[in-house]
């Protein structure tokens, strides 16, 4: 399938990534596939939770990034995936998968896809979500207490331990290569409505 438009949508941890994405999902439905960067964290079934909690997971050897470029590439053939599912609330990857269906328009979030060359490669489009650092560690810090059963001092902790530190070290500077940059990310009408007209362009061409 050489009519696949693959777009990579980036930006911090809480800068807005995911409602952008539900928007496209909501708008274009079952016309396009999202491949989550965050489900293809290294598995460590050999450590305790203990020294999984004690891990770095926000640099770019977190994820095995290698299989995600053969996932990606095997959808660009039109060939469907098994993409591993991550477990927030024990820091290991689950036995589950999920399997993935080639479309015309595949999503790729995540925080550091634009840190892997061998990804960025695959992309068509490069969409960074920019988004000031004090409303990304409100929406973080709710997010991780309400949904992976978090403390706020853990979270405030890795915020502070690596998630800011390697924000600055990877995400922020692989902002160069994005081909937009979408201030508050869901929340940027305008920006949404440009990147909604692109998409319907390449699924009536391709239709």
């Amino acid at each position: 399938m050489s009519d696949i438009l693959i777009v990579g949508i980036a930006g911090g941890s809480g800068s807005g990534k995911t409602t952008l994405t539900d928007n496209l999902l909501e708008r274009f439905r079952d016309k396009v596939s999202i491949v989550h960067h965050d489900n293809y964290y290294r598995a460590h079934d050999d450590l305790t939770y203990e020294e999984r909690t004690k891990l770095n997971y926000d640099c770019p050897e977190a994820f095995e990034n290698e299989m995600m470029v053969e996932h990606m590439q095997l959808l660009r053939q039109g060939r469907s995936i098994h993409c591993p599912v991550y477990d927030f609330t024990v820091h290991n990857r689950s036995s589950e998968i999920v399997v993935i269906e080639p479309r015309h328009v595949i999503l790729v979030e995540g925080i550091l896809i634009f840190a892997e060359q061998a990804l960025l490669d695959l992309m068509d489009i490069k969409v960074f979500v920019d988004t000031d650092a004090d409303i990304r560690l409100a929406r973080r810090v709710l997010r991780d207490v309400e949904e992976r059963r978090r403390t706020v001092r853990s979270v405030v902790d890795q915020w502070q331990a690596t998630v800011k530190p390697m924000y600055e070290m990877y995400v922020e500077p692989s902002k160069k290569k994005a081909d937009i940059i979408i201030p508050e990310g869901g929340q940027n009408p305008v920006a949404l409505d440009l990147l909604v007209g692109r998409i319907e362009r390449h699924l009536a061409v391709n239709a």
